[in-house]
């Protein structure tokens, strides 16, 4: 199993947003140095177009955390495929791989942030049928140096070069996503790696969905070692239970409670908080000990998981307390999990 952590370099509380932009990405590359240094295999960074977040360019991000790592992988997590071209999208993310000698990776999705469609000049009203087709295109510009295509929502291609190759042929490629049936399927059929968002609820609750995706993967003939599952959830370590709930809730309940003024969701309240953190919630947050449990527990509950990634800076934890939770996670999760 891999352990990695995800960051959208957001800034929710008074103290995070003190900080300029520059020091903020520049104690966010410490952080990827650090995640690599102690053994960590993946990190990853979002893709927002909002103000409490920096980004918007995640493949510069990775590119410069590239040159000052040695062997973490660097993903997108998740790269709003549905707003952006393909092509510039695999030129991008092939330069990361050359820089990190292979070290690149893409979470692709659709996008729970909406932003960046109005921005580049998109409808909503065609929110699946664009990704549809752009990933479409994605995995051909992945398969084919020389590309012929066509499309509804983007210029033809007529054998152009797609230019540069990566290291890695083929260059990893998964599948974001939330909670709808026709994603997971879709993963399965093409046979991509799945990456599921499990933010809320009981983790386990998402078996059903995920035994879609392993079925939909058979049918289309596709191997096992093709299909593997990934899951993204918020997590925090500390030396003890009460203290990663306490340094972790204020800003958590913060952030949460700002975007559920857009999205129709309740105020969080710390009981609710709690409960997330219990057996089956989806929260990973406690100590060391605790947090192993937990995420074997719930791999056995989606009948086996590859990766598990934090989301840690949703809560807008000080620089000195993630790279803390960073060192334990590395240190003591990780290598547990490995032997487990």
């Amino acid at each position: 199993m891999q352990i990695g952590i995800d960051s959208f370099a957001a800034a929710h509380t008074d103290a995070s947003k003190a900080l300029s932009p520059s020091e903020r990405l520049n104690y966010l590359i410490e952080e990827i140095e650090l995640a690599d240094q102690v053994g960590l295999d993946v990190f990853g960074i979002g893709e927002h177009h909002r103000a409490d977040f920096l980004d918007s360019a995640p493949a510069v991000i990775l590119a410069a955390a590239a040159a000052r790592t040695s062997r973490i992988h660097l993903t997108s997590a998740v790269t709003v495929l549905s707003a952006a071209d393909p092509v510039r999208v695999f030129q991008e993310f092939a330069t990361v791989d050359l820089i990190s000698q292979g070290r690149a990776e893409m979470v692709v999705g659709r996008g729970s942030s909406i932003e960046a469609f109005p921005l580049f000049g998109f409808s909503l009203n065609d929110y699946d049928a664009l990704f549809a087709e752009k990933l479409n295109l994605l995995l051909k510009v992945r398969e084919n140096e020389h590309v012929t295509w066509s499309g509804k929502y983007r210029p033809a291609l007529t054998g152009q070069g797609v230019y540069p190759r990566p290291v890695q042929n083929p260059l990893p490629i998964w599948l974001g996503v939330g909670g709808t049936p026709g994603s997971f399927a879709r993963a399965g059929t093409l046979g991509l790696p799945l990456m599921v968002a499990i933010i809320g609820g009981e983790t386990r609750r998402f078996r059903p969905l995920v035994d879609l995706y392993w079925e939909a993967g058979e049918r289309a003939g596709h191997s096992l070692d093709q299909l593997k599952v990934g899951v993204h959830s918020l997590g925090y370590v500390a030396t003890t239970t009460q203290e990663a709930a306490d340094e972790f809730f204020p800003g958590y309940a913060r952030a949460v409670t700002d975007v559920g003024k857009e999205r129709g969701w309740p105020a969080v309240t710390r009981a609710g908080f709690d409960a997330q953190r219990g057996t089956y919630g989806a929260l990973l947050i406690g100590s060391p000990d605790e947090v192993i449990e937990k995420i074997i527990r719930h791999s056995e509950a989606l009948g086996g998981v590859s990766r598990f990634t934090f989301q840690m800076n949703a809560a807008s934890l000080p620089h000195g307390k993630l790279m803390k939770a960073i060192e334990m996670l590395g240190t003591g999760v990780a290598p547990a999990l490995r032997k487990e």
